[in-house]
């Protein structure tokens, strides 16, 4: 176990770009752990000094493991909570204790029904104030903590606005506990779980900046990709108010737990080179390579002796001999990752090539989180498996129904209704769904129809390009049936169902969602659903021919220097991506979960899928007019 407290013995000085103390660590899971480790070692030590443990805790998607972990410790190790009193961060204004999205019921739902704290040990904000007792309230809870002789710990997530707690951008560093209205970005980020933005409350009261830094000691968790350049600039950049993260900087007792993928920008992660000596891997000599032609805006060939070494990489050069050399070796190894066969190109020299000449025609297996994401994400790629002769499935993890409108599926009913004005069933379906507010969990039978919906659309988007109806597989994961946006961990059958998946179609090939930007989302877990299955499978005869490719959704793209292959599109073949994801109308105008991006899932594709062109032809290599992407994962 990692000891992610921080020592005063020069950890900083390592690296002259960090202001704030930090950990990496491979993934969530173990960093929540080692927090959990620490905060249960310091209630057990403050109960042998017979002495209260004084914890400000934060809500969100971050700290769910963390207080999984101190669950666990409780129930199978005896940790007591009997000493512990809590403070929350924050709550949204207004909102009602027993709402599904208060802090309140949160913080219930993953902690405190579980655990033997004294109720009336337990604060978290009031999310009901009237205006007229809002500032008397907010004094209270600020004399509340100094009551408790302050907080012992605190415990920090952090937005992309760089908000702890609710404290956005251009809070003071005295700010103390008040009511502040929330960044659009925050409430773009809160959608989902409330099922559209309209719903997301516009204010909300929260713990000041003053009042987080006068903790003895804070650890703030960042999971992510999506949290690496929020983190970057706090970590990195200066103390401002637009980014009130960075006023951690001044706390002496402060750690951030990361990821990897949270901490992928952090300078000594992302060139390394620019903070010392380091070991010049394949790998990392081709990030070094593609960062200084983006740099230099010159191609890989056109780099040149005193570019390397004014950019802090002489030490490369050394190890190859000249610029010429090491030029030719990284364009060779770029340009090897093209290929217009996925599947492997027949009667064909595949030394070179990212995938296998043999067997000339392929089973493939495409994994889809949702009922959507192969056509937006790899669309491209399945039209060329099918058309070059490949047995292809594609397997859909989730039914996607809670991303179904209550208007979307009303449209179909009033169709059904307007062909069979006397079936009592879709009459009642119909006074169903129009009963549903966005906030209300979807009654099963509204569930099951938009759940339908989706099929039908995957069905008629795969008809188009070529696949058979037996080829396309719907499994229903069912950690994602729960009607929310929140799920249910993922259990042995969700696995048994990949596994029996996988073992029916016996593949050479599978392609998977491995975009990591939220490790509590459905994409991730659908791709530790796999990972899990291909454990257990590994020992199978026919796993030794089958090889792994992960592809990103519609918000992000592989690095260019992760990318091992790359399958160029013609604009015929981008039009034909463009009409397969037409067919997922429901999906189309006004998508349920749009994110921090207006434009719709076709056209964000599209420019990825350009822009992945265009940064290899800022290689200097080939001009295509869009590219798909693919990471090969080793099991």
């Amino acid at each position: 176990m990692i000891d992610i407290r921080y020592k005063s013995s020069g950890q900083l000085e390592e690296n002259r770009f960090e202001k704030i103390h930090n950990v990496l660590f491979e993934d969530s899971q173990t960093a929540s752990i080692a927090v959990a480790k620490e905060i249960a070692e310091l209630i057990q030590h403050k109960a042998k000094e017979d002495q209260l443990c004084v914890l400000g805790l934060a809500t969100g998607s971050s700290p769910i493991k963390v207080y999984e972990e101190l669950v666990r410790m409780h129930q199978q190790e005896g940790l007591s909570f009997e000493n512990v009193v809590t403070f929350n961060l924050d709550e949204y204004l207004p909102m009602p204790e027993d709402s599904v999205h208060s802090y309140h019921y949160f913080m219930k739902e993953h902690l405190f029904d579980h655990v033997n704290i004294p109720k009336d040990q337990i604060h978290i904000p009031k999310g009901t104030l009237s205006q007229e007792e809002i500032n008397q309230y907010c004094r209270q809870y600020e004399n509340k903590i100094a009551a408790f002789g302050g907080l012992d710990f605190q415990l920090l997530g952090i937005g992309r606005t760089g908000h702890i707690g609710f404290n956005e951008p251009g809070s003071h560093e005295n700010s103390i506990t008040r009511v502040i209205t929330l960044d659009h970005l925050t409430r773009q980020d809160a959608a989902p779980s409330f099922l559209g933005i309209e719903q997301v409350p516009r204010r909300a009261i929260t713990m000041g900046i003053a009042t987080v830094m006068q903790a003895k000691r804070i650890v703030l968790l960042g999971w992510g990709s999506h949290k690496a350049a929020i983190l970057k600039e706090t970590i990195e950049g200066p103390i401002t108010s637009e980014v009130p993260a960075s006023y951690l900087q001044k706390h002496l007792n402060t750690t951030f737990v990361l990821d990897k993928e949270a901490g992928s920008q952090l300078t000594r992660i992302h060139t390394p080179w620019l903070v010392g000596s380091c070991e010049w891997s394949k790998k990392l000599k081709r990030s070094a390579v593609i960062w200084l032609c983006q740099q230099t805006g010159k191609s890989i060939l056109r780099l040149t002796d005193s570019d390397y070494n004014n950019h802090g990489m002489s030490g490369l050069l050394s190890e190859t001999g000249s610029a010429y050399d090491l030029n030719i070796e990284m364009f060779n190894t770029l340009q090897h990752t093209i290929t217009g066969w996925p599947g492997g190109k027949p009667n064909a020299d595949d030394t070179k090539r990212p995938e296998r000449a043999l067997p000339e025609k392929k089973r493939v297996l495409i994994f889809s989180p949702h009922p959507d994401d192969d056509v937006i994400s790899m669309g491209g790629t399945l039209d060329r498996l099918v058309t070059q002769g490949h047995d292809v499935h594609v397997a859909y993890q989730t039914s996607g129904n809670i991303a179904v409108s209550s208007e979307e599926a009303t449209k179909f009913l009033e169709v059904a209704y307007h062909l069979d004005k006397d079936s009592a069933a879709i009459k009642t379906l119909l006074d169903l769904n129009k009963k549903t507010s966005p906030s209300e969990i979807d009654e099963i039978e509204i569930r099951e129809l938009k759940g339908a919906i989706r099929r039908s659309e995957s069905l008629a988007a795969t008809r188009y390009l070529g696949l058979p109806e037996d080829n396309v597989h719907f499994l229903d994961l069912p950690f994602y049936e729960t009607g929310t946006i929140r799920k249910n961990p993922l259990a042995e059958q969700d696995i048994k169902i990949m596994m029996e998946t996988i073992k029916k179609v016996k593949p050479h090939q599978i392609y998977a969602a491995g975009d990591l930007a939220d490790p509590h989302g459905t994409h991730k877990t659908c791709l530790n659903a796999l990972f899990a299955a291909l454990d257990k499978l590994k020992s199978e005869p026919f796993m030794k021919d089958c090889w792994v490719w992960l592809y990103r959704g519609a918000w992000h793209e592989w690095e260019l220097h992760e990318i091992a292959m790359a399958v160029p599109m013609s604009p015929d073949q981008i039009l034909r991506k463009r009409h397969a994801i037409f067919y997922h109308q429901s999906q189309k105008d006004g998508v349920m979960f749009q994110g921090n991006d207006s434009r719709e899932f076709w056209m964000r594709v599209e420019d990825r899928n350009n822009a992945t062109a265009q940064m290899y032809h800022d290689m200097g290599l080939a001009d295509y007019a869009a590219m798909e992407a693919f990471v090969r994962y080793q099991f």
